[in-house]
């Protein structure tokens, strides 16, 4: 692609070095290492890694032209006069734009909606993939578990891809006839403009609580890394927020885009309301219109009026939504529910936030209404926010009968000191009440021992994660089936 051509709508402040006429680019990059003969090399300032500081080296490997905030005094003239320099404001904006224009703007070919929020991610932006889906469309999903073009399953590694590779997989759906691709929107992603350059349909908001405070450091922080995605919203696309979230009207302040809301408590645009909720399912009043749905919980009902009020705000026909609806199945590792042959319910979940958990452990007692215990499973994830693990400990103790701290993720840290740190939440008489097992296995097989007919294991934190990291390497391990070995092995 003509390097003239790829530029035409970047803002750029200064141009040096030779010029840009009649240079061809062979592809984009903003990893030096990555660089080959006649790609155009984007500097981009990271968290950790300033890509000025590998200019040269991308140079050296046959870079064709470079995008940067800053032409680094040791690049001589010599070089300058076989390689154009453009200068711009903000490297990782222009690199987004950059990918958009050289994959032929593919987010505009297809209707492209973001879902962001603390919890309910995963969730919203799945379940709007098996909606449409079942509505009859191509559809691609952009998310924590997987990525998926139509049946096809890609892996994924980050809740919201690199740059260069979340466009290229959008251009990839885009030219597999994809009319819907649903992503989820990491807090992350918006702060280092890993999304930019993308056009957004929608945007949908679930909720906000404390999370990544290892990154933003600040609750307030996070709040406006979130708020971002929904000011930079076109005056053609909807942003749809949870109207009983303290934060879903923040999201809404500066935002261009048509605003709709959704509640279980107050007016809003897309309204619902629990009728009776079991194990098996719940039976919901959304819009005045009764629907039966296999999915537990306040938090999931939440879930299910962003999916649709989304499709509606889509265009989509209201009943045909509601009757879509009633067909879907939960996310993996999302409320699983798995039945013990001695009568008691596990239930994993990926609940790893203070509130998510509240949430989980509410929606539980909300069917068992005093029936059964409640025994909890949990850990906090090594390398990541401090500060929620007391929090987590002492929000699962509230809400359980029993409570069996754990190991999640430790990553680089002391699985035990984490353990510590969440112990450190409990009064003294919930200490002494409370079982510390490191061994995550351990841990589940004596949930298990301890749970009678009619009670319930909760194992939280990890939910469809197949793993436990360790010292980065990880290990296999999944919740999900060490539960069903349990019980097959019971049943025997």
């Amino acid at each position: 692609m003509n390097l003239t051509e790829l530029l035409h709508d970047l803002q750029i402040t200064r141009r040096d070095g030779t010029s840009t006429d009649g240079v061809d680019v062979t592809g984009i990059a903003a990893d030096s290492r990555r660089v080959t003969d006649g790609m155009l090399f984007v500097a981009v300032k990271g968290t950790t890694v300033d890509g000025h500081n590998y200019i040269a080296s991308a140079i050296e490997r046959g870079a064709s032209a470079i995008v940067c905030e800053r032409i680094p005094e040791a690049i001589d003239e010599a070089v300058k006069a076989r390689v154009p320099f453009i200068v711009v404001p903000d490297a990782a904006a222009a690199l987004g734009q950059l990918l958009d224009a050289w994959h032929g703007h593919p987010s505009r070919r297809l209707t492209l909606v973001g879902v962001t929020g603390t919890n309910g991610k995963t969730t919203v932006a799945t379940l709007l993939y098996d909606l449409f889906r079942r509505l009859g469309y191509h559809v691609g999903l952009i998310s924590t578990v997987c990525n998926r073009i139509d049946e096809e399953t890609l892996p994924t590694d980050h809740t919201t891809p690199d740059p260069v590779t979340l466009h290229a997989l959008i251009a990839r759906m885009a030219e597999a006839g994809c009319s819907h691709v649903f992503m989820e929107v990491s807090s992350h992603a918006v702060d280092q403009q890993r999304i930019a350059g993308l056009h957004y349909a929608g945007g949908v908001f679930t909720n906000l609580t404390r999370d990544h405070l290892d990154y933003h450091k600040t609750v307030e922080n996070y709040l406006r890394a979130k708020k971002r995605f929904f000011d930079a919203l076109p005056t053609e696309a909807f942003a749809l927020t949870n109207a009983d979230d303290k934060s879903g009207a923040v999201m809404l302040q500066n935002t261009a885009a048509r605003k709709l809301t959704y509640s279980l408590r107050t007016v809003a645009d897309f309204k619902g309301k629990i009728v009776e909720a079991h194990f098996e399912g719940t039976e919901l009043l959304i819009d005045g219109r009764d629907v039966t749905v296999a999915f537990v919980g306040r938090f999931n009902a939440y879930n299910l009026l962003a999916v649709y009020g989304t499709a509606v705000a889509l265009g989509e026909d209201a009943e045909r939504v509601l009757v879509a609806l009633s067909s879907l199945r939960p996310v993996a590792g999302r409320f699983e529910t798995i039945t013990s042959p001695e009568g008691f319910t596990a239930i994993v979940d990926y609940a790893h936030t203070p509130d998510a958990l509240a949430n989980v452990l509410t929606s539980i007692h909300e069917v068992l209404r005093g029936t059964g215990r409640v025994i909890t499973v949990v850990g906090a994830g090594g390398n990541r926010d401090t500060g929620k693990r007391p929090l987590m400990a002492r929000e699962a103790d509230r809400q359980s009968d029993q409570l069996i701290l754990t190991s999640d993720n430790p990553r680089f840290e002391d699985p035990d000191a984490i353990i510590r740190e969440m112990e450190a939440g409990l009064d003294t008489a919930a200490q002494v009440r409370v079982l510390c097992i490191t061994d995550r296995l351990s841990a589940i097989k004596t949930a298990c021992r301890l749970a009678r007919r009619g009670d319930v294991v909760l194992v939280a934190g990890k939910g469809h994660e197949d793993y436990q990291e360790v010292r980065g390497v990880k290990h296999p391990f999944d919740d999900r089936e060490v539960l069903r070995t349990l019980f097959s092995t019971s049943k025997a």
